[in-house]
């Protein structure tokens, strides 16, 4: 795993403002975060840590280009979509879009969670990404910490995919509601015959 307490930030692609780069996206997903859920899953990042559920997610190149008015319309015409979770990737490494994407969910009264390999505290330090502090504003729920595989949990009782990622409520309405577990999978299947399967110890799988 790479150190990123010292390292410089990446050098991201050129992702026109207003925009964000993805690698997917699953509406009604109910092992990412409470209830039903939207899924953003980012593109970019750094760590390749050893088991990571994503490695297509590492590369910053651009993958999906999708602007953050057009997202905020897709997650809310599903109306069975009660919360929205980013994961990637590296959620943090976008945080300014993030951001705007968390206030236009929020405004029409959806929940917001987001996973990251940062811990709370690098991203309330000065080295912190950019726009760390806005994204932060606008969540629910923050879960830190970076996948451990010599540390991984596989439970149908635990939120958190290894012992040492830390679940942050910062809306108390959900101090009761962490019931979903990292070791469950849920299967979706695309209009186009593609199928994303999510949930099971936090993987992601593109077929």
């Amino acid at each position: 795993m790479i150190n990123l307490i010292n390292s410089a930030p990446p050098t991201l692609p050129d992702i026109p403002d207003g925009y964000l780069n993805i690698m997917g996206y699953v509406d009604e997903s109910e092992v990412n975060g409470p209830g039903t859920r939207a899924v953003v899953w980012v593109q970019g990042c750094l760590r390749e840590c050893s088991g990571c559920f994503n490695p297509e997610s590492w590369p910053f190149e651009v993958n999906q280009l999708i602007a953050i008015d057009e997202l905020a319309d897709k997650i809310l015409s599903n109306p069975r979509n009660h919360g929205v979770t980013f994961s990637g990737g590296e959620p943090f490494w976008q945080a300014p879009a993030l951001g705007e994407l968390g206030k236009k969910i929020k405004a029409a009264g959806l929940n917001l969670m987001s996973f990251t390999g940062f811990t709370l505290a690098q991203l309330q330090s000065p080295s912190a990404p950019v726009g760390a502090d806005a994204l932060l504003d606008q969540l629910d729920i923050l879960i830190d910490g970076p996948y451990v595989e010599s540390l991984a949990i596989h439970s149908p009782e635990s939120p958190v995919s290894s012992r040492n990622q830390r679940i942050h409520i910062f809306n108390e309405a959900f101090k009761d509601k962490i019931t979903w577990a990292s070791d469950q999978m849920e299967i979706h299947i695309l209009k186009d015959g593609t199928r994303i399967i999510t949930g099971f110890r936090g993987q992601l799988g593109l077929e």
